[in-house]
């Protein structure tokens, strides 16, 4: 009897990875390319707390995408205990960034966090909802995720068109690959997908990083990453690709994101 009541009351163990860790594997790369990237090019007292208080949001994103769905739903499990206390955890994480940031940074600083907020309440209501793997969630991550470029750079000195350069590097690095690799996944399940439209994002990037480096804000070097990119597009969505799994599509789309923070930040450095 004693057995059967332990069985009875035994709840299966909750993974903390299973709360923590976003589902979206690339949404690490909205993270971190965008901090490296600025700290290695602008780097201040500033950076740290920025990155802190970056990393902290968006290591809450997960938890209180579970916590509000339960609550949404009207449940409340075990996971949605936890949840909530990761969302503090990080909540605190953030807090301390953001205090060290204000001590540290200029106010103008803060001004693409202030953009993006209305962005980024949509990503939570999506979050939320459930809708975080449609299209239009996925490209406000993007938008979202790489502000914080443009803060590091102003926290970091430079000026507006130079910041706002550098964000714009990021937005056109994540958007044309959302929606390559989005296609490709389609392609390599055998599902209708389309060339052109991710050709076409490439084609914009590329043209649109073109022009700020005619400008003199964006280096030659970050440029030429676009063409690579473009390259990859063309080739992986064609008779021509090596067929691939998810796991290594991704992979490649770490490679690529490495590139084009070493081609900016090269290219920053020696003028190339």
């Amino acid at each position: 009897m004693q057995q059967a009541a332990e069985v009875e009351f035994k709840r299966p163990a909750i993974r903390a990875s299973k709360i923590v860790l976003p589902v979206e594997h690339g949404s690490w790369g909205f993270l971190f390319e965008p901090i490296v990237a600025a700290s290695a090019i602008a780097f201040s007292a500033a950076s740290l707390p920025i990155a802190v208080m970056v990393i902290g949001a968006f290591m809450m994103r997960r938890p209180l995408q579970i916590f509000l769905s339960d609550r949404l739903s009207g449940r409340s499990l075990p996971q949605t205990r936890v949840a909530l206390q990761y969302v503090l955890i990080f909540f605190a994480v953030f807090a301390l960034g953001f205090i060290a940031a204000v001590l540290t940074s200029p106010p103008a600083a803060f001004l693409p966090f202030a953009v993006v907020a209305p962005f980024a309440f949509y990503q939570i209501y999506c979050d939320a909802t459930r809708k975080n793997r449609e299209l239009a969630a996925e490209l406000t991550g993007a938008f979202v995720m790489s502000s914080s470029a443009a803060a590091i750079a102003l926290a970091g000195g430079f000026d507006w068109p130079q910041a706002a350069a550098i964000w714009v590097f990021f937005i056109a690095r994540f958007v044309p690959s959302i929606l390559y690799v989005r296609n490709r996944l389609r392609l390599e399940k055998g599902k209708p997908f389309s060339f052109a439209v991710p050709a076409a994002a490439h084609i914009a990037a590329l043209a649109l990083t073109a022009w700020l480096w005619n400008a003199a804000l964006l280096p030659l070097l970050a440029v030429a990453v676009f063409v690579v990119l473009l390259a990859r597009s063309v080739i992986g969505l064609s008779r021509f690709r090596r067929p691939a799994k998810a796991m290594k599509i991704g992979v490649w789309e770490v490679i690529y994101g490495l590139a084009a923070v070493l081609s900016l930040i090269i290219g920053y450095h020696t003028g190339i």
